[in-house]
């Protein structure tokens, strides 16, 4: 059973959600195909050579890849063997085969004939575990560990394109967690990046995507488009404790956003990439408040990785 607290004490106006439950250990008979394909995932990146991906070029290596292979079909992402995501977490009750939507739209600029968009929605079946305030579904890319794992070493960009639906709009009165890097027991995120109508932070404008660090203090914003790809990189440096974002949109190649600002990058953890939809009209946002009735909404994502940026390296 997690236990659930809210911690104000960063900042009381933006009280930082605290989920605390223990992650089961993987079953290394289900591990297996993952690991092989780590494997040759970090030999192949090991040379560093820049590939062609769509409009964009990768060209630092890649630590984790959460691109969607083009052939995939729902119920591969019910396992292990074929999924390059969790397939346990984060979700309700019903499965990724279920949760996950496919949506035919032109590519996003990390993306290429092998890959594929994929649509992260929710419902009101969307409570994972006793969290009965959110409506929430999520991706975390398998290899990407809770404690001492390759996404927190070093230099880290984490690299996403996200697009709208109009069959599955967002209801921006409320407040959104779309990707977001969790620490290791659960007490705080490294950095969130949000959209909707920020509890605690009135007059803000709920039509924007918003980057907020540590402190859950804003450092970044740019209005949500309708209709096309917006790129985002966000990069951690966990020896320096600094955060820079990278935007584009559509085609158009990333630039700095931000300079590289202090952030107190420390606490491990996991990358989590999906919706997490928080409820209006409470103080106890995670066990209680209002969430209407018939929910049916989704966010696109395209061009999902993790690459290491050592010495500056960062895929434009």
């Amino acid at each position: 059973m997690p236990a659930i607290l809210d911690d104000c004490s960063f900042d009381p106006g933006h009280c930082a959600t605290r989920v605390v439950f223990a992650s089961p250990e993987p079953d290394p008979t289900k591990m297996v195909s993952s690991a092989l394909v780590a494997g040759i995932l970090l030999a192949s990146a090991a040379s560093a050579r820049p590939t062609k991906r769509g409009t964009g070029e990768i060209k630092c290596p890649v630590v984790l890849s959460g691109f969607v292979p083009a052939d995939s079909t729902p119920t591969d992402f019910d396992s292990y063997a074929t999924s390059p995501f969790n397939p346990d977490y984060i979700r309700g009750s019903e499965k990724f085969s279920t949760i996950l939507q496919f949506p035919e739209v032109e590519l996003s600029r990390f993306d290429n004939a092998s890959s594929r968009a994929v649509e992260v929605t929710i419902n009101d079946k969307s409570i994972f575990q006793t969290q009965n305030g959110f409506r929430r579904a999520g991706l975390q890319i398998q290899g990407d560990t809770n404690e001492n794992g390759p996404g927190t070493q070093g230099v880290r960009t984490l690299h996403f394109s996200v697009k709208q639906d109009p069959e599955r709009t967002l209801n921006l009165t409320h407040e959104y967690l779309n990707v977001w890097h969790e620490t290791s027991d659960y007490s705080a995120n490294q950095f969130n990046f949000q959209t909707g109508t920020i509890i605690g932070k009135s007059g803000g404008d709920k039509t924007t995507f918003k980057v907020l660090n540590r402190q859950n203090t804003q450092v970044w914003s740019t209005p949500a488009e309708v209709t096309a790809w917006q790129n985002f990189a966000i990069t951690l440096d966990f020896s320096k404790n600094t955060l820079q974002v990278y935007y584009s949109k559509g085609d158009e190649p990333l630039k700095a956003v931000t300079e590289a600002l202090r952030n107190d990058n420390s606490g491990g953890g996991q990358y989590q990439i999906g919706i997490l939809k928080k409820p209006t009209g409470t103080s106890d946002v995670v066990n209680s408040g209002y969430q209407e009735s018939g929910i049916d909404e989704g966010q696109i994502y395209g061009g999902i990785f993790l690459e290491d940026s050592a010495d500056g390296c960062v895929s434009l």
